[in-house]
């Protein structure tokens, strides 16, 4: 008896869970179940049709943000039009918790206001009310060193037209450590003295070094790829006969020396490769070379003035460096002067932490510098060139 009641017991348990509603309900089932029975009041039962009609204030896109996005930018600009936020605006993390948003939130509402022509944001400074923002570091006042030839270069007068307050010393030796206390940055043409680098480099002002590249120290250089660019030159005049190259370069560099040594080493190995300072090329003329490729235009046109007093002579001469919109006064390999100015920009106002090199790559430029030697075969050479310089300048 109490094994069959038991059974009927337990038949008739189950009967009644089978019929009876399981009311083990999930976090899902339980807002599927509220948004099924719970009744929507009256004002909010409106058709999406008839809320576009009655919503005249939102436009589309801001009837898919959420209230509390929409507060929290309205917040914000009333704080920035009031003039609550001078200038910089606090840091994201504070402004967060004063509105009591996340940061996501809080980013894509300053991003909206960025976008009205309230705020200037940038990486790295943070986020001002339009038109307070300090100027970048990159725009602060230039010195440039340079030579009394290169006071008046083109280079010098594009970097015053970007920069009108830069100033241009001639004389680096006589610089003073008080007299660099107004200057953000320091752009170097032509090789300043040791001493006046190291004071430089103390004070830790930016220090661009453009058109070379300094031996002693590590700064950010601007250059012409002078390797690629003289293995190039060196490969042409080496491949039409020539077998004494010298390169012009100022005393303590050595980039286009190398670059014409590595051609020889694959083109001629017999060639010889000669060095002068752009003042002995007369001497180096007297003594039987009669090609040369120069490490600047300046030093080009020092070389060709020196070629034009020995006319009888035939002499090849190339260069390598920046050149404005004129044409060069020579063959070679050239920047221009607007590629060299947009570098400097770029390192100026983001400075690297680090020592940053930008080469920039050089174009060929033919004024018919660079004839034929007179040992070599024309039909060869006249082959290989052509369409070398196609493919370069493609």
């Amino acid at each position: 008896m109490f094994q069959r009641g038991s059974r009927r017991d337990a038949a008739a348990a189950s009967a009644a869970t089978d019929a009876a509603p399981d009311w083990t309900l999930n976090r899902c089932s339980l807002e599927y179940f509220v948004e099924l029975h719970v009744e929507t009041p009256a004002e909010e039962r409106s058709t999406p049709s008839e809320k576009a009609t009655t919503d005249t204030t939102a436009g589309p896109a801001d009837a898919r943000l959420s209230y509390k996005f929409q507060r929290l930018r309205e917040k914000l600009r009333e704080a920035i039009l009031s003039g609550e936020f001078e200038s910089k605006l606090p840091g994201e993390r504070q402004l967060a918790k004063r509105f009591h948003v996340n940061a996501k939130t809080l980013s894509k509402a300053l991003t909206d206001l960025a976008a009205e022509g309230l705020l200037d944001r940038s990486i790295g400074r943070g986020t001002y009310v339009k038109g307070t923002a300090p100027a970048a570091a990159g725009m602060g006042r230039w010195l440039v060193l340079t030579d009394p030839a290169g006071a008046e270069s083109d280079l010098v007068r594009r970097l015053r037209d970007v920069n009108p307050e830069m100033i241009v010393c001639a004389d680096p030796s006589q610089i003073r450590p008080s007299f660099l206390t107004p200057f953000s940055a320091v752009l170097d043409l032509f090789g300043a003295p040791e001493a006046t680098v190291r004071s430089l480099i103390v004070r830790t002002l930016p220090l661009v070094a453009i058109g070379h590249e300094p031996r002693t120290f590590s700064m950010h250089c601007v250059m012409p790829d002078i390797a690629l660019a003289g293995m190039k030159i060196g490969r042409d005049l080496l491949l039409s006969g020539h077998r004494r190259l010298v390169a012009v370069e100022a005393p303590g560099r050595s980039a286009v020396t190398q670059a014409l040594r590595q051609a020889a080493q694959r083109y001629a190995p017999d060639a010889v490769i000669d060095t002068c300072a752009p003042g002995e090329v007369a001497t180096l003329l007297g003594d039987g070379a009669v090609a040369f490729v120069c490490e600047s235009i300046p030093a080009a046109r020092l070389a060709k003035a020196a070629i034009a007093d020995n006319a009888a002579v035939d002499v090849a001469l190339a260069a390598i460096g920046c050149k404005d919109e004129t044409t060069p006064d020579c063959s070679g390999y050239f920047v221009g002067i607007g590629k060299v100015v947009e570098a400097v920009q770029g390192i100026l106002a983001e400075p690297p932490t680090r020592p940053t090199t930008i080469w920039l790559t050089c174009d060929w430029a033919d004024v018919g510098t660079m004839p034929i030697a007179e040992e070599s075969p024309a039909p060869r050479s006249t082959q290989i060139r052509q369409p070398m310089y196609a493919t370069l300048a493609s």
